[in-house]
């Protein structure tokens, strides 16, 4: 029997890493490497798992007859999902050896490797995988029909989790860095620029053009038209609304929405419309290549109002730092978002912890840079499946585990930075979910050695998240908060906290007043 390479039920298009939850990815077939010296083991594979889909995506199997062959193989295609590796082929160790190549040479810790061996006493299998880094490993005359195919699934779905956080990691790794972008922009219009593409790169969102304008109106009465932000193939450096980047049937559909003064959605395309005061509305106008998620509208709304509302205060480039802070709330708003929670939820809680810090005697220089950082407490959450973060029901024992990690994630985008609002996320990111007596995650601190504001961050979280609607309960009264944080006192809560935080009640019951869950427009 002769094979070929590379051979596929799919078209064999090569494809990039992306996440599972992308239309694009949906049409894509997932790639099966079989890396084995015997015709009959390829056979036998191919044959068993020819009609299995996952997802809804079909198997492309690759073929290599050797080690060398298959470390060629890796090198052609990176986004192999799964690979089953003979351990014993040109040489004895030639398995072990391309598994080596693959995760250091190539630094390939994605792909899901099932290491198959027709000689299971030639090594220890515990020696094999402490030393090598794999997935499964396996006799062949184990793998029936079943074993395999539950193996495969297993794997994939492994494979494709792993990508889901790994291209959000990569998209909020590029949000963090658009700090720099942000300070070196000339012009208001290359700010607006940085603040689009790094809010589309966080949502994963793909489009053709879009467009964000807004209608200011001075003090006389006159009204002009800006073009505040814009992306697209085509689009230049350019603030002006009569500029010919902005198609005419695209201006038209501007106007229109300025003067109905309500968002407008049709295909795939998406006219948002944002009242800020009196004297300002902004329209954003999205077309997207393929169908889009309906959720993401109201994400997009939330980008139009806000950058909208930090254009009216942005008068030179000494204010770009505080319109940065301003970003970061948007950055936990569009978090927040995907989690489905209230969006105020961040701002209250950054209020909030501002407070705390001066009642606890701390400077105010501290107490505004917790204010600004205090957001980004769940940036890690990005990196949390939405499977695991939208489940209705009690999680798992493997998904809770799965959740805690967001705190690690959050610290490692964060980590790097050499700006002080982010080194003070990262601490906060990775220690806000740590108990005074020891019990919390991820690290196991205790009493004075989880970091200040971290301390600071785990009350308010609670206090507010307590007192707000979420899907899956009423907001808490008053009361019953306040039992439960004293009763915590001393075990999940620094106990100087909780004096501190009982102190300031009447005043977190101003901030929700002001940032209401439901806000009335």
């Amino acid at each position: 029997m002769k094979f070929l390479k590379a051979t596929s039920q799919a078209s064999n298009t090569p494809s990039s890493l992306q996440p599972y939850a992308s239309p694009q990815a949906q049409a894509l077939p997932w790639k099966v490497a079989i890396i084995d010296d015997e015709e009959q083991v390829h056979a036998v594979t191919q044959m068993v798992l020819k009609n299995t889909k996952i997802d809804e995506q079909p198997l492309m199997f690759l073929n290599a007859f050797s080690a060398a062959e298959g470390l060629s193989l890796f090198k052609e295609h990176p986004d192999i999902a799964l690979a089953f590796v003979d351990v014993i082929m040109e040489t004895d160790n030639a398995g072990l050896e391309l598994i080596h190549n693959i995760r250091n040479e190539l630094n390939n810790h994605s792909t899901r490797i099932v290491l198959r061996t027709g000689q299971p006493g030639t090594a220890p299998e515990e020696t094999i995988i402490r030393t090598y880094d794999i997935n499964d490993y396996k006799s062949k005359t184990e793998l029936t029909d079943t074993k395999l195919k539950t193996c495969v699934y297993s794997a994939i779905r492994s494979y494709r989790d792993i990508c889901t956080i790994e291209s959000s990691k990569r998209g909020m790794q590029k949000v963090i860095a658009a700090s720099d972008s942000v300070l070196r922009s000339q012009t208001l219009y290359q700010f607006g620029n940085a603040v689009l593409n790094h809010t589309l790169q966080l949502l994963n969102i793909k489009t053709a053009e879009m467009y964000l304008v807004s209608q200011q109106v001075d003090l006389f009465g006159d009204a002009e038209l800006i073009l505040l932000a814009a992306t697209g193939d085509q689009v230049q450096l350019n603030t002006q609304w009569d500029t010919d980047i902005i198609p005419p049937e695209i201006k038209a559909a501007v106007l229109d929405t300025l003067d109905r003064q309500q968002s407008f959605v049709s295909d795939n395309v998406f006219v948002g419309y944002y009242h800020t005061n009196d004297n300002s509305q902004s329209v954003l106008y999205t077309r997207f290549h393929d169908g889009h998620d309906p959720a993401h509208n109201e994400i997009l709304k939330l980008f139009a109002a806000n950058i909208t509302l930090i254009f009216q205060n942005l008068h030179s480039r000494e204010h770009i730092q505080e319109t940065q802070k301003e970003l970061l709330l948007v950055l936990g708003d569009a978090i927040e978002q995907r989690s489905k929670e209230t969006g105020t939820h961040v701002r209250r809680v950054a209020l909030m912890c501002e407070l705390m810090a001066l009642k606890l005697g701390q400077s105010s220089e501290f107490a505004e840079l917790l204010k600004h950082a205090s957001p980004l407490h769940d940036i890690g959450k990005i990196g949390i499946p939405e499977s695991i973060l939208h489940k209705p029901g009690k999680l798992t024992d493997s998904e809770w585990e799965t959740m805690k990690t967001h705190a690690q994630i959050g610290y490692e985008l964060l980590k790097d930075s050499t700006r002080t609002i982010a080194k003070m996320g990262a601490r906060i990111a990775l220690s806000h979910h740590e108990y005074w007596d020891g019990s919390g995650y991820p690290l196991g601190l205790s009493g004075n050695a989880i970091p200040l504001e971290g301390r600071i961050v785990a009350i308010i979280d609670v206090i507010d998240a307590l007192g707000s609607e979420r899907a899956y309960k009423k907001p808490w009264q008053e009361n019953d908060i306040i039992q439960y944080i004293t009763e915590r006192s001393g075990k999940q809560f620094d106990p100087g906290m909780v004096e501190a935080a009982l102190s300031l009640f009447d005043n977190f019951r101003e901030i929700r007043a002001n940032f209401p869950d439901h806000p009335t427009h």
